[in-house]
């Protein structure tokens, strides 16, 4: 097992930006990117966070597919719709923009709508979601992917993505109910950071070449087969395979982005055209909006109140562990392990940028 060490998130923060920086990302991307990639490291949201740039990030700069400079446009602009073309960048700044503009069109109409093409990978699914939340409204995230990972049921190559889903919605003494979920069993970075940690996969995770179960991390990574949401066709994988298509769907289809195992093969520095799509819903349009936060509260409370199968265990609702999490890292620092360290000092090192870990 790799040796971990604590850093505080103002460390993890600076390096963030001091590596995009040194790339030649500019302002208002890289504050913004750099706030996402670190909210999912606060919310233990690992394998979406500074590692990212190690893991993905530094091999698509390696191949000229990222824009660092992006000039985003708005191609459609409707009173409760729109689309916005990201120009190659990275997905951060093109959503968390998109977020602000279907909150601002959703104050006026109740409910709105922004999708958007020409991107990349947006990080955590949850941080655009949870910005509705904090609006005081109901927001919901999904992305597509670059490159197919996800094995349709009864298949035995790759056809979608991990293409997650996130909805949250506000809450009054409770915090936001918060669900990030990648409609693959697991997401593609949960096999990375097995590979750093040296573990082995549990079954059901990820498939070979013939569509077995496969459980060497590195071996997995290298495929990318990972199974739908279920494992198995008699555990559900078919529903995590329809959720997929779904949110393909809205995030390729919809907003005119590619659709990763039809289109032609890259060429070098191609943009990858990936598509997200972005949906606020203003309870207050609906109902009361104090009324609906109290129902909500008592939800919660229910669940939480839901008698336990193991003493030990009390009944969680999506988001709570993150919550909890964070709660944690602000107080005693970010777990990044030895591996990831060294790795972040040696793209450092390469790029002339400060090193802060």
């Amino acid at each position: 097992m790799p040796d971990i060490k604590i850093v505080t998130d103002q460390a993890v923060a600076a390096q963030i930006k001091a590596i995009l920086c040194a790339w030649g990302m500019v302002e208002p991307a890289l504050s913004i990117t750099a706030r996402v990639l670190l909210w999912a490291d606060l919310r233990g949201i690992d394998s979406h966070g500074i590692s990212m740039i190690a893991s993905s990030y530094r091999r698509m700069r390696d191949a000229g597919v990222l824009n660092f400079t992006p000039r985003l446009e708005t191609v459609v602009d409707l009173p409760a719709i729109a689309t916005i073309d990201g120009d190659g960048g990275l997905g951060h700044y093109p959503s968390v923009t998109a977020m602000e503009l279907a909150i601002g069109k959703c104050r006026h109409t109740g409910l709105a709508s922004v999708a958007v093409r020409n991107s990349n990978h947006y990080g955590a699914a949850g941080y655009y979601a949870c910005m509705a939340a904090e609006a005081g409204l109901i927001g919901i995230s999904m992305t597509g992917v670059h490159v197919a990972a996800t094995v349709p049921t009864f298949g035995a190559e790759p056809r979608f993505g991990t293409n997650p889903i996130a909805f949250a919605a506000p809450a009054g003494r409770n915090p936001p109910f918060v669900l990030d979920m990648a409609t693959s069993t697991v997401a593609i970075g949960k096999l990375v950071l097995a590979a750093r940690a040296g573990k082995q996969l549990p079954a059901g995770w990820a498939l070979d070449e013939q569509g077995r179960e496969l459980t060497d991390p590195q071996r997995a990574r290298a495929l990318r087969r990972l199974t739908p949401l279920g494992g198995t066709r008699d555990l559900g994988s078919h529903k995590g395979y329809g959720l997929a298509m779904m949110v393909d769907i809205l995030c390729s289809t919809l907003s005119g982005a590619a659709f990763a195992p039809a289109r032609p093969p890259f060429e070098p520095g191609q943009p990858y055209d990936v598509g997200h799509f972005f949906l606020v819903l203003d309870p207050g349009a609906f109902r009361d909006k104090a009324g609906f936060v109290d129902d909500l509260d008592a939800m919660i409370d229910c669940l939480h109140a839901t008698k336990r199968a193991d003493p030990a265990q009390p009944v969680l609702v999506a988001g709570d562990p993150e919550a909890a999490t964070e709660r944690q890292r602000r107080t005693e620092g970010i777990p990044l392990s030895s591996v990831l360290v060294d790795e972040l000092r040696d793209i450092a090192r390469a790029a002339n940028a400060e090193f802060t870990l």
